[in-house]
C-alpha cells in the first residue's frame, strides 16, 4: 500500500493534468470547441444515440448539451432523425463530414501528444497509458453522479438526487465509422501508440 505523503503528490501531478487537457482545447479548430470536439468522440465511439444518453455521456444537463449538439448539427457534422421508438425523442448520428472532422481532431491530438513526448521511449509511453487505464479503472465511471458521502455522525442529506430516466434512457447504436479517438474526452482501454 502506498504512503499518505505519495497520495499526496499523486494528487497534485493529477491537478496538473489539466494543463495537458488545456494545452490539446488549444489546437481544435476555431469553430470546433471542446464541447463540440467531445459530442463527434463520443458518437463516433459508441454510435448514433438519443440525446439523453449524450447528456449522461458528456456528464452535463439537457440545455448544456442541446447548445454543444445545435453547434455540431449546424456545422452539418450531425443530423438528427425520430426514433422509431418514441416520437417524441431524436436520434444523433455522425454524418460523413463529421467523420471527417473526427478524423482531423484526432489528428491534431495525436501530433501534438508526439511532439509533447517525442523525447519519451515506446515502452514510457506504454507504461502512461497501462497506468491511466488502470487510475480510470479503479474510479470506475467518472460521469456517473455519486453521492457526497455525511459526514460522520450526520444525517443523510435531504434531497440527494435519485438515478434519473435519463440514465436509463436505451442507446439506439448503429453501425458508424469507428475513427481514432481525440484525447479531450476520456479515451476507452485500449490505445494505439502513432510513430513520430
Amino acid at each position: 500500500m502506498a504512503e499518505q505523503a505519495q497520495f499526496e503528490e499523486l494528487a497534485r501531478q493529477l491537478s496538473a493534468v489539466g494543463a495537458v487537457k488545456r494545452d490539446l482545447g488549444r489546437i481544435l479548430p476555431p469553430e470546433c470547441p471542446t464541447g463540440s470536439a467531445a459530442v463527434l468522440t463520443l458518437l463516433g465511439r459508441h454510435g448514433s444515440m438519443r440525446m439523453s444518453k449524450l447528456a449522461e455521456l458528456l456528464a452535463v444537463d439537457m440545455s448544456v448539451t442541446s447548445r454543444h449538439v445545435a453547434h455540431v448539427a449546424e456545422r452539418g457534422w450531425i443530423e438528427r432523425s425520430s426514433d422509431p421508438a418514441d416520437k417524441r425523442s431524436r436520434i444523433l448520428h455522425l454524418t460523413p463530414a463529421g467523420e471527417t472532422t473526427l478524423v482531423e481532431l484526432s489528428r491534431r491530438s495525436t501530433e501534438l501528444l508526439a511532439e509533447r513526448l517525442g523525447d519519451w521511449s515506446d515502452e514510457e509511453v506504454d507504461q502512461l497509458i497501462r497506468l491511466m487505464t488502470r487510475l480510470r479503472e479503479s474510479f470506475g465511471d467518472c460521469r456517473a453522479p455519486h453521492p457526497r458521502p455525511a459526514a460522520v455522525g450526520t444525517a443523510p442529506t435531504p434531497g440527494t438526487p435519485k438515478a434519473t430516466a435519463e440514465a436509463t434512457d436505451k442507446v439506439t447504436v448503429t453501425s458508424a465509422a469507428r475513427a481514432p479517438t481525440p484525447v479531450l474526452e476520456p479515451t476507452s482501454t485500449t490505445t494505439t501508440r502513432t510513430p513520430a
